[in-house]
């Protein structure tokens, strides 16, 4: 299975990464994802831009 890994800015506290941890595990194609307060390394047969615009519309920069 593919892994992407995400490095994300503006993420200070716990209910954001358990935001971002639903946000991505809800795409579909995400098989895991393992999310924490500077990245994410995430499993499954999605893309990098649909994994990047999750997150973006939490406030969250991801690159």
């Amino acid at each position: 299975m593919p892994t992407i890994s995400l490095t994300f800015e503006g993420i200070d506290n716990a209910d954001q990464v358990n935001r971002a941890t639903t946000a991505l595990i809800n795409l579909d194609g995400v098989e895991s994802a393992e999310v924490g307060r500077h990245g994410a390394e995430v499993e499954g047969k999605v893309s990098r831009e649909a994994l990047i615009t999750a997150v973006e519309k939490l406030g969250i920069k991801a690159c």
